[in-house]
């Protein structure tokens, strides 16, 4: 019998952020994926780049449905019009409009996935609330966000970038779920511009006892044909 994947987009008003936020499910079954995609990007890349045909037959067979959410990096990290600290406040509510809004609306708790900036917000998200979270796949990702601060520093900054704050971290409160999470993988090629944040990260977080994979792959691997052999390497 010949399945079908089951599509449904939606378009809800976010109290935290204020405007509406839209996104993209595959699926009605199975582990959720909650999909970030690449920085500036939107809710159905990972539908147009390939990658949820890539990992059609799991969603079909009922193993994983896709969630896939919309990006706000044009009002955070990428609005350089804005004062840095106000970046930072808009990323935060985002992660509220994520925790408080979409999450409760999934069957379980899912394992993050992303790709480039994507990556960062699967690993921070797991990072800052790993109790509502089985686990992330991190694709290419840059894992420092003081590129996007101009110099500016305070808590919040501190508390959004993981290489600051993993080999300080500290309480079991974070530390014990992070290690039980099913699925932990940093994975990026070898020559990629920022692979030594990957190496730096999985580092950090095996000092901590969180037995996190790492792998990397050979030469640039930073691109959609690479990131769907990756997705279906992990998870697929």
């Amino acid at each position: 019998m010949l399945l079908v994947m089951e599509r449904r987009y939606e378009c809800v008003r976010s109290e935290a952020l204020g405007r509406p936020m839209e996104h993209l499910r595959f699926g009605a079954a199975g582990q959720p994926l909650l999909v970030f995609p690449t920085s500036c990007g939107r809710f159905f890349q990972w539908e147009d780049f390939g990658l949820v045909d890539a990992l059609s037959g799991r969603v079909e067979a009922g193993s994983i449905q896709l969630w896939c959410v919309d990006s706000v990096d044009a009002e955070s990290w990428y609005a350089g019009q804005r004062p840095p600290a106000e970046r930072v406040r808009r990323h935060l509510d985002f992660e509220r409009y994520l925790l408080d809004e979409l999450l409760p609306r999934l069957p379980g708790p899912p394992v993050a996935v992303g790709s480039s900036l994507g990556a960062f917000h699967a690993v921070l998200t797991c990072l800052r609330h790993p109790d509502r979270f089985r686990g992330w796949v991190g694709m290419s990702g840059v894992y420092d966000n003081s590129p996007w601060l101009d110099g500016h520093h305070d808590e919040e900054t501190y508390l959004t970038n993981p290489l600051a704050f993993v080999p300080g971290l500290r309480d079991e409160r974070y530390l014990d779920p992070l290690r039980r999470m099913d699925h932990k993988v940093i994975v990026t090629g070898k020559d990629d511009a920022n692979v030594d944040d990957s190496v730096k990260l999985a580092q950090a977080l095996r000092a901590q006892g969180i037995d996190v994979r790492l792998d990397l792959w050979e030469g640039w691997a930073h691109d959609w044909p690479y990131w769907k052999q990756m997705m279906t390497t992990y998870l697929g």
